[in-house]
């Protein structure tokens, strides 16, 4: 099944989630999803992935095409949501350029699930959350807190934000890791990294065109702890993802 195929079906399913709202902000469009990622040997074109855009905004739930949640606690200063989100740690092994790595087992992505939950004030936002692999093909935990600052104007909008995040040793041996046998036929060390704690910045920015189109734009770059670094199948120290387009509501 290709990546769009699985973003697409991924994102009807969340949507399911949100379904029993009656009432609401809706929102369609198209997008792009680019990302690199750490690993040895791969090809740039393979992590980039048109999306379909879906948005919902209610009271109770919402649905943002490739996360969905409800909100347990919304009064416009605190927020607290149960959440699920497509988390995308694939690696491909008949796709890679390096001739040790075809020889590893192939990672899938997955969704990922837990809480969110957000202060918003006039000096900025701290954002906490914590989840966990929802289809059992990691078996990791993830954490992170990060603190935003929105900037405004009559038309757009743009929040840069730093933080840190906490991956679990079941998360990272998923991604990085090296079992004996994958060692054995590759060539490659075996490497079991434990859990790791990476920062991260990000920036996210929106212009409204009119009441209806507004054009959008989201990005992130990890810095890679040396868990992560030191494994075989790694040859960067940062990874980073972008994800752009635009949206109509109605």
């Amino acid at each position: 099944m290709s990546k769009t195929i699985k973003l697409t079906t991924l994102a009807v399913a969340l949507g399911m989630l949100s379904s029993a709202a009656v009432a609401g902000t809706w929102s369609v469009g198209a997008s792009v999803l680019a990302q690199s990622t750490p690993y040895k040997g791969i090809k740039s074109r393979d992590y980039v992935t048109p999306v379909p855009v879906i948005n919902y905004e209610g009271e109770n739930f919402y649905f943002h095409t490739l996360a969905a949640g409800y909100y347990l606690w919304n009064d416009g200063v605190d927020q607290l949501s149960l959440d699920a989100y497509y988390y995308p740690q694939f690696f491909k092994p008949k796709d890679n350029d390096d001739n040790a790595m075809r020889e590893l087992d192939r990672r899938r992505d997955t969704v990922m699930g837990g809480f969110t939950y957000k202060h918003k004030a006039d000096w900025g936002t701290l954002r906490f959350i914590g989840s966990g692999d929802m289809l059992g093909i990691s078996n990791g935990l993830r954490a992170e807190t990060a603190y935003l600052y929105s900037f405004q104007a009559d038309k757009w909008t743009l929040t840069p934000g730093i933080g840190i995040k906490w991956d679990s040793e079941n998360q990272n041996r998923y991604e990085y890791g090296i079992s004996s046998k994958e060692s054995r036929n590759s060539g490659l060390k075996r490497y079991q990294p434990g859990s790791s704690w990476t920062p991260f910045l990000e920036l996210s920015g929106n212009y409204r065109f009119d009441e209806n189109w507004t054009a959008f734009a989201a990005g992130r770059v990890d810095h890679m702890s040396s868990e992560v670094k030191d494994s075989p199948m790694v040859n960067k120290s940062v990874s980073a993802i972008v994800w752009t387009g635009f949206t109509y509501t109605f």
